[in-house]
């Protein structure tokens, strides 16, 4: 008797939230200008994450860094971003505030803890100790403007998320481009543009976004708020699709510069950061497209076929970086950039459609937190296992992430084919 009463009570608490969200009885159209607007902003607030790696050169000159550098400084970055997205989830930030205000407020913040590199660059603990609050930063800049994203576009939000993700996908790309095309700049130069894009990107959100109509009352603070999410069966099949894919695709970022390197020791530095910028850079030729394929065949099917591409190139990179063919090389590495991050913004639109409607900024929060520890792990063990091993030999162990989450992603599947065979009937009766 009490367990029924259980039920019924927590039902009623979902039911009286979803309520309470009071969403517009008929679609409502963004303006034309909306989504560049909140593209370019996201583009401008994510190029942050990397800037320490396309200036890893310098710095490791600057401070006598290892040849472990970039594992240390992209890490930092990582841990600071799992911090902050804890943070943010525990308290449900993105679901109790003004996700305009703390989008703008974290890209200040954010473009300051990067720009205060410059001056700490003598000091190894205070710049990873920078890193590391970028990271926190960016906790209110990503998934947050995922957020903003999805108070606006109730149907086709995996294109629009396509197209937010690719921003985030060229964000990280761009200071490779950046020391591709200002190789003469100094790193502190470079680091500074990177801040002043990131705030005025914060600038542009806030002003030129409005509330949308999609974005319901806020959410009641409860610790177990991101706990809540995980007892949707369908949400917690698309977090563990996205969790396989976090274990490939940022390993395959970080690494990027040393993989090109390795596998083609005759390119110049600034051609190789023109390449990393390219194979980063072509996700989002995966995410957009894969957001109007998505308009077609569905978010579950698009992110499944894209993981399955982007773990069969794991495995054939042990082959082929290791061929005597540039052009070869060169033109896999950009295929496997493309469905490597192509995936990402079909399982945000999972992950935003399948979580309750009240706590949608909770729960991309809380995913994204998760997410990026495992891109800890892999990052670190990839670090490690480089040392032990030539690099064509590791890459194919990323495939692991892809395995595990194409079996996770199964039931999405089934699920979304029972639904295209049973909506003709629905529409009929």
């Amino acid at each position: 008797m009490s367990r029924g009463k259980t039920k019924h009570s927590s039902k009623s608490v979902y039911l009286k939230s979803a309520k309470e969200t009071q969403l517009p009885p008929t679609p409502v159209a963004p303006p034309g200008y909306l989504l560049p607007v909140i593209v370019l902003s996201q583009f401008a607030g994510t190029s942050l994450w990397f800037a320490g790696n396309a200036v890893l050169p310098e710095l490791q000159q600057e401070m006598h860094l290892p040849g472990s550098g970039t594992g240390l400084l992209t890490s930092a970055v990582q841990l600071g971003f799992i911090l902050g997205t804890f943070c943010f989830a525990l308290l449900s930030l993105a679901d109790r505030v003004s996700p305009r205000l703390l989008f703008m407020g974290c890209a200040l913040l954010g473009a300051g803890a990067n720009a205060l590199v410059v001056a700490a660059a003598e000091s190894l603990s205070t710049v990873l100790l920078l890193r590391a609050a970028t990271g926190f930063l960016l906790a209110g800049i990503y998934p947050v403007g995922m957020k903003i994203a999805t108070s606006w576009y109730k149907s086709g939000l995996g294109k629009a998320i396509g197209y937010l993700v690719g921003a985030l996908v060229i964000g990280t790309a761009f200071p490779h481009l950046l020391r591709a095309l200002g190789a003469s700049l100094p790193w502190q130069t470079l680091l500074l543009l990177v801040s002043g894009l990131a705030a005025a990107g914060g600038v542009l959100m806030y002003v030129l976004v409005p509330q949308g109509p999609y974005l319901g009352k806020g959410a009641v603070f409860n610790a177990g708020n991101m706990l809540q999410v995980f007892r949707v069966r369908e949400f917690r099949a698309a977090a563990l699709g996205y969790f396989g894919h976090m274990w490939e695709l940022y390993t395959l970022w970080a690494f990027a510069p040393f993989l090109i390197s390795a596998a083609l020791p005759q390119l110049a530095p600034s051609e190789v950061s023109m390449w990393s910028f390219g194979v980063i850079a072509a996700g989002a030729v995966g995410c957009v497209g894969g957001g109007y394929a998505s308009q077609r065949w569905g978010s579950a099917r698009v992110a499944f076929l894209q993981l399955f591409a982007s773990g069969l190139c794991c495995v054939l990179s042990v082959i082929v970086l290791q061929l005597q063919a540039p052009l070869l090389v060169l033109l896999f590495l950009l295929g496997w950039g493309v469905v490597a991050a192509g995936d990402s913004p079909q399982f945000s639109a999972l992950n935003a459609q399948k979580a309750p409607p009240h706590l949608v900024g909770t729960a991309l929060t809380v995913v994204v937190c998760i997410g990026f520890a495992v891109t800890i792990a892999s990052i670190q063990l990839m670090d490690y296992l480089l040392t032990l091993w030539p690099p064509h030999a590791m890459f194919g162990l990323l495939a692991a992430g892809p395995v595990a989450g194409l079996l996770s992603m199964r039931r999405l599947l089934v699920n979304q084919e029972g639904n295209q065979h049973s909506s003709p009937n629905k529409s009929t009766r």
